[in-house]
């Protein structure tokens, strides 16, 4: 996993410069490699026994090697140019999004002592909301009433019984209603600052300070 954080992001982007300059003039050249083989070529022939020249069954062997040597190197240079477009996608996206706001989608919320801010997706046919907590174990603790006239909520790590609440990881569900009416459950829309940007098998993840990550389609900017 290619991951870019602020402390490391301008670094990548001056070092990538630099790499591509290095891989350019030191990667080997395909028509180098092609003129290379053929004086190698060409001096064999030119220098054969005359009784028993080179037979053309190894001819054909040396120019297949040669063939599959080209096809090496021309993957060799697509990887490198692959490699350095991911590199450049994740400088480029880390300076777009490292530091911004976003609102994260998940039922699981660490607490790690400081308010948990969330908003929530209500659904039009809902007029009442109630915040359910359950800890590790499932057990309550915590529940309250929304007012959804409010954009976002916060969890201070208050719980039933006075005390606050362990760091720990929490369960968060909102129990939706039309009147009395229970009509469902949704997850909250966790509210954080992007802190990095990784690259995870081909597809691109944020990390955030509330330690939740998810991929990039799946998260919304905060304005």
């Amino acid at each position: 996993m290619s991951t870019v954080n602020a402390a490391t992001a301008t670094q990548q982007a001056a070092s990538q410069q630099q790499s591509a300059d290095t891989s350019q003039s030191a990667a080997p050249q395909i028509g180098e490699e092609f003129n290379t083989f053929i004086r190698l070529l060409t001096a064999q022939v030119r220098n054969q026994d005359p009784l028993s020249p080179m037979d053309s069954t190894q001819f054909v062997e040396q120019l297949a090697t040669f063939s599959t040597l080209e096809q090496q190197v021309r993957s060799n240079d697509s990887l490198q140019s692959i490699a350095t477009m991911i590199g450049d996608l994740s400088s480029m996206l880390a300076s777009e999004w490292l530091g911004k706001t976003v609102s994260v989608e998940s039922s699981w919320v660490p607490y790690s002592g400081k308010p948990v801010d969330y908003s929530v997706k209500v659904p039009d046919d809902a007029d009442g909301a109630i915040l359910n907590v359950r800890n590790g174990s499932g057990e309550a603790v915590w529940s309250e009433e929304l007012d959804l006239s409010e954009e976002s909520f916060n969890w201070n790590g208050a719980t039933t019984s006075g005390e606050t609440a362990e760091e720990s990881l929490y369960e968060f569900g909102i129990d939706l209603y039309q009147g009395d009416q229970y009509i469902g459950t949704v997850a909250p829309q966790v509210i954080t600052e992007v802190t990095e940007v990784a690259s995870e098998n081909g597809t691109m993840r944020l990390g955030t300070s509330s330690r939740l990550s998810a991929d990039m389609a799946s998260v919304r900017r905060v304005d």
